[in-house]
């Protein structure tokens, strides 16, 4: 019997299972490969001994990054990618670079430079889910390490001023995404009609784009107008963390259950209430019980009740 498996990763929002790029990643590769994973939101990360967020728990193991938990599940025979041939799985190589080095920038200043985004959006939502005096210090944190991530990876010669990178990163992301939209093409998935490592990846960095409402949305009004990514996000969603487009459904059965509990609690309190109010009826001599005589029979004998209306 395999040992359990857990995932520490951020919370979502905007119907998002996560709005952090890489804790999607795993979660959707999880969902492809049919990994068992108990997801387990956490509020801050360093709660995750000796590790980043997200972190894979098995045993006495603790795993972090895309890429070696990824790995990890493959050698737990959760493998999303063994259908691909030799050159596919080049291509995927090729493309998950292509995304680190041209769409994570952008998707960084999105979330953790751009000013407005960030004290509007990122640092309220961050700060409310990390307990106080964290909260006062870690989202400022997150945001010079962003900063820091980009300028050491973009900021070098010709382009010394901040507003030049900016400029050079939101290119970049643009031909990525351009990139990617037509290597999609038609297809359901990168690979046909199975999702693998490439599409959870790119799911992973294109979802908080495409979904959370930001004041700046240059790059998000960019992949607006390539419908086969937002179509990719969208299916995702909907086929692996049974949400909507709307992000109104639940996200994850355990919430579903939650829901259909206190459905259920409700509506058997209601019937008990009606039960009642029906027998005190019945008890009642003002009240004598009369005989339904305004029903009528519909063609061939049957009664025309809004239950028969209503049927196929």
């Amino acid at each position: 019997m395999a040992a359990p498996m857990e995932l520490s990763c951020w919370g979502g929002d905007w119907g998002l299972p996560s709005l952090h790029p890489e804790s999607l990643t795993v979660m959707a590769y999880a969902k492809f490969s049919g990994a068992p994973l108990t997801v387990n939101t956490i509020n801050n990360p360093w709660r995750a001994p000796k590790a980043d967020v997200p972190a894979l728990i098995s045993e006495d193991i603790i795993i972090s990054q895309p890429a070696k938990i990824l790995s990890f599940l493959r050698k737990q025979k959760y493998n999303a990618d063994y259908q691909l041939s030799a050159k596919q799985g080049a291509d995927t190589l090729a493309y998950i670079a292509l995304l680190e080095e041209k769409l994570l920038p952008a998707l960084l200043h999105t979330f953790w430079i751009e000013a407005e985004n960030y004290c509007n959006v990122t640092k309220p939502w961050f700060a409310s889910r990390i307990a106080f005096p964290l909260s006062l210090y870690l989202p400022g944190k997150m945001s010079r390490e962003a900063l820091n991530r980009i300028t050491l990876t973009k900021g070098g010669p010709p382009l010394y001023s901040l507003t030049e990178v900016e400029a050079q990163i939101y290119r970049d992301a643009k031909e990525c995404l351009n990139l990617l939209s037509k290597r999609l093409g038609t297809s359901q998935f990168f690979f046909g009609d199975t999702p693998t490592t490439l599409d959870a990846f790119v799911f992973g960095f294109l979802a908080p784009i495409y979904k959370v409402c930001f004041p700046r949305v240059q790059l998000q009004d960019h992949l607006k107008q390539l419908p086969n990514l937002c179509r990719l996000c969208d299916d995702i969603l909907t086929c692996y963390f049974r949400l909507t487009v709307s992000g109104h459904s639940p996200a994850g059965q355990d919430t579903a259950d939650a829901n259909l509990q206190k459905l259920t609690q409700l509506v058997n309190k209601e019937s008990n209430l009606i039960e009642k109010m029906d027998d005190n009826l019945r008890k009642s001599p003002q009240h004598p019980p009369r005989k339904l005589t305004t029903l009528k029979l519909a063609a061939g004998g049957e009664e025309s009740s809004p239950l028969n209306r209503l049927s196929p």
